[in-house]
């Protein structure tokens, strides 16, 4: 039967659909979205089946809830839709496929002396319990978040960082974003995360750590003012409590 046949077009079909459906669902999960995200859901298969069963008046209704609810969507998901467009716009997708990798190869590189210097000023910082948020591009340039900032251009050190931190300098309020061997600016604005199951001990530094790597492919470094703890954030994931030894293999993995 027609309605029955299945070919390769359709595995396609129903193989993008199901990516789609789960990167929204990684954009969300953990968020206020979420349950807004599963309740959008389940109308939308009530509608279907009522459509199905023939109940004109209730599938009239559901059906023009939900087209005006398009629009609310567009308001309520405003963070969500801007991450997954970021998301659909950076190479990291493609690159999962071999053909991806052919064409995209421009990961931006972390100098060995430049890796070194931010060592060796996160581990300073720790042990005085100087706060900081040290951002690394990767393949994003990340300009609408420098030009937050104060521009700078200026060669990584760990003194230039340990100064910039220092907790009376006019610029230790925000975040550095490093890229191509480069302090490209400091006093960063950084989107904060909207998770609802962020550890509520974690302060507003490990907030727009976590912010901006689930909006981007950028890797960021926190240092506790409170603790002086060494933290490490990619993609939206946390890494607590690292030693400097640690911290390293970690951006190496990344940008090696």
């Amino acid at each position: 039967m027609d309605f029955l046949s299945f070919d390769f077009i359709d595995v396609i079909d129903i193989l993008l659909v199901a990516i789609l459906l789960y990167q929204l669902y990684r954009l969300v999960q953990g968020t206020v979205a979420m349950n807004i995200f599963i309740g959008i859901l389940a109308i939308y298969f009530i509608w279907k089946i009522v459509e199905a069963l023939k109940m004109d008046v209730l599938s009239e209704i559901l059906g023009k809830f939900i087209d005006v609810g398009m629009i609310a969507l567009l308001i309520v998901f405003q963070p969500e839709l801007r991450r997954f467009l970021l998301l659909i716009g950076t190479p990291e997708i493609l690159e999962r496929f071999s053909i991806g990798k052919r064409f995209f190869k421009n990961k931006k590189k972390i100098f060995s002396d430049d890796l070194n210097a931010i060592l060796k000023a996160c581990k300073q910082m720790s042990e005085t319990k100087t706060g900081a948020l040290i951002i690394l591009t990767t393949e994003s340039d990340l300009n609408f978040y420098v030009k937050t900032g104060e521009q700078m251009d200026a060669k990584v050190s760990s003194k230039t960082l340990e100064s910039i931190f220092y907790k009376n300098s006019p610029l230790h309020d925000g975040a550095v974003i490093i890229s191509n061997g480069k302090i490209r600016a400091a006093r960063c604005v950084l989107p904060i995360t909207e998770r609802e199951d962020f550890p509520e001990h974690l302060g507003m530094r490990h907030r727009a750590a976590t912010g901006i790597t689930e909006a981007s492919d950028a890797l960021a470094i926190i240092v506790s003012e409170q603790t002086g703890e060494i933290s490490f954030a990619k993609g939206g994931h946390l890494d607590n409590g690292l030693s400097t030894d640690l911290l390293r293999q970690k951006i190496e993995k990344e940008v090696g």
